[in-house]
C-alpha cells in the first residue's frame, strides 16, 4: 500500500503536491522560490520534505544530507509548478468525478474500502484532501505532457521492423530489466567545458558507487532525472525501451552491476541492474468472431431513441430476420455495415473495454441487449471463438509501445530542461 502511494505521488510525473495556495500563508511562512508569477513557500517545501522522509523511513531507504535533499526537492517543486502553470494557460482542467474515480480505483486495487483507504492515508501522515489534490495535479501534468509531447511522437513501420530485427539478432534485448538510473544532465547548447564538467562529475559519482556508496541515496542527491527522488528507480523496462547505447550495455550486465557513465543528448547516464527476467515468448489468446449494429446518438436521436431502435432490431433478428441485412440498412458503423456488421476475429484489447466486457459474457449465437460504449449504442452477436497464436502481432504492438515510450521519455526530458531554462526562477532558500 505504502509503495503504491509512493509510486503514485513520486512516479512518472514530478511529485504531486497540494495547490500552492490551498491554505493561507502563516505569519512565519516565507517564500523559498519565485517561479514566474507564483511562489513556493517554506511550508510547502517542508511538507514535501517530510513526506519524502516518511516514505524513506517506511521503506528503510537512506537519504542524502539535509541541505542536498532540500535543494533537490525544491527543484522538483519548481519543475512541477512550471508544468501546472502551463497546464492552466492551456485550459487543462480535471473535474472532481475523474479524481474520485481514480481514487476509488486505487482503493479497490488495494482491496480497501474508501473509508479504510482514508484511514491508511491519515496513518501515513497525509490528509485525504491533500491526497486528492496530489492526484488531481498528477492527472493534469500527465494530460499536459500527452498534449505537448507524447502525442507528437511518431513511430514508423521501419522503426518497428528494425526493433524486431535487433531483438532477433541481439540475445537478451527482449528481456525485462529492473533498473536504477542516475542522470548527470547537460544543458541544451552546452559548451565543451560544460560537457567536460558533467562528464567529470559523472565519473566521480561512478567511482563513489564502485567504492560502495548507496545508489538510492546518491540518485536522490545528484541525479537530474525524472525519478531522482525515488532513488532513480525506473521500474521494469524492456531493453528496447532504452536508447540503443544503453540497451547494449544492460544486456551484458548481471544483477547488482553498475555501468560506467554513458553519454546521450540528455547528459551522462549511470545504470544499476537491480534484477532481470525473461519475457514470455509465445502468446496464445482467445479470439472472438462477432458482428454488431451501432446507433450513434445525435441532435435528432437521443440515447433513449438509440436504445429503443436497437431493441426493436434485436427483436426482429430473434424473429428470424437477417442480422447482416439489418446491419447494412441501419448501422452507423459504415465500415462494418458494408460487411453485414462483421468485425472479424478480434483479440483481447483490440476493442473498447465496454464492448469486450459485453462480448465476453455471450455464448456463440447469443445477441446482447442494447448497451452503450463511447462510440454509441450497440447490439453484438458472438458467432464463434478460437485459440490463436497472436505472438507476431503482439510483438509488433509491444515493439511500437516500447519505441514510443523510449522516444517520449527522451522528448519529455528535453522539454522539461527547456521549460526550466526559459522560466524566471529566483531561489531564496538562504534568505
Amino acid at each position: 500500500m505504502k509503495h503504491l502511494i509512493f509510486g503514485l505521488l513520486f512516479g512518472l510525473v514530478v511529485p504531486g503536491t497540494a495547490p500552492l495556495f490551498a491554505a493561507p500563508i502563516q505569519e512565519l511562512d516565507h517564500v523559498v522560490a519565485i517561479v514566474n508569477d507564483d511562489v513556493i513557500t517554506r511550508v510547502e517545501l517542508d511538507e514535501r520534505l517530510e513526506r519524502i522522509k516518511s516514505q524513506a523511513r517506511q521503506q528503510q531507504q537512506s537519504l542524502p544530507d539535509e541541505q542536498t535533499l532540500e535543494r533537490q526537492v525544491l527543484e522538483n517543486l519548481i519543475i512541477e509548478e512550471l508544468q501546472l502553470q502551463l497546464a492552466e494557460k492551456a485550459g487543462i482542467r480535471v473535474d472532481d468525478e475523474t479524481v474520485n474515480q481514480v481514487i476509488n480505483n486505487i482503493a479497490r486495487e488495494n482491496n480497501l474500502t474508501l473509508p479504510r483507504f482514508q484511514e491508511v492515508l491519515r496513518r501515513d501522515g497525509m490528509s485525504f484532501s491533500a491526497f486528492r489534490e496530489n492526484i488531481r495535479n498528477e492527472i493534469i501534468v500527465n494530460q499536459l505532457r500527452k498534449r505537448r509531447v507524447e502525442d507528437s511522437v511518431n513511430v514508423t513501420e521501419q522503426e518497428v521492423n528494425n526493433y524486431l530485427s535487433n531483438m532477433e539478432n541481439r540475445q537478451g534485448l527482449n528481456d525485462e530489466f529492473r533498473l536504477g538510473h542516475i542522470l548527470i544532465g547537460v544543458p541544451d547548447g552546452a559548451t565543451p567545458r560544460q560537457i567536460q564538467e558533467a562528464e567529470a562529475k559523472a565519473r566521480q559519482v561512478y567511482n563513489r558507487l564502485r567504492l560502495g556508496a548507496d545508489f538510492h541515496q546518491t540518485a536522490v542527491a545528484v541525479s537530474s532525472g525524472q525519478n531522482a527522488l525515488q532513488g532513480g528507480d525506473l521500474g521494469w523496462r524492456k531493453g528496447g525501451q532504452l536508447p540503443s547505447a544503453l540497451a547494449d550495455i544492460i544486456v551484458d550486465m548481471e544483477p547488482g552491476d553498475i555501468s560506467e557513465p554513458q553519454r546521450s543528448s540528455s547528459g551522462f547516464h549511470i545504470l544499476k541492474l537491480v534484477d532481470r527476467r525473461t519475457s514470455e515468448q509465445r502468446r496464445i489468446v482467445e479470439q472472438t468472431l462477432a458482428r454488431h449494429i451501432l446507433i450513434r446518438p445525435n441532435q435528432l436521436v437521443s440515447n433513449a431513441d438509440a436504445r429503443q431502435r436497437l431493441a426493436r432490431l434485436r427483436e426482429r433478428i430473434q424473429r428470424g430476420e437477417s442480422f447482416a441485412d439489418l446491419a447494412r440498412a441501419h448501422s452507423d458503423d459504415t465500415g462494418s455495415a458494408a460487411e453485414g456488421g462483421s468485425l472479424g476475429w478480434f483479440s483481447p484489447g483490440s476493442m473498447v473495454p465496454r464492448f469486450e466486457e459485453v462480448a465476453k459474457q455471450l455464448e456463440p449465437g447469443q445477441i446482447s441487449e442494447p448497451f452503450q460504449s463511447r462510440f454509441g449504442w450497440h447490439i453484438v452477436e458472438v458467432l464463434s471463438r478460437r485459440k490463436h497464436d497472436d505472438t507476431e502481432q503482439y510483438q509488433r504492438i509491444q515493439a511500437r509501445q516500447s519505441i514510443h515510450k523510449r522516444k517520449s521519455d527522451e522528448a519529455i526530458e528535453q522539454w522539461l530542461r527547456q521549460l526550466r531554462a526559459e522560466a524566471y526562477v529566483d531561489i531564496r532558500l538562504n534568505q
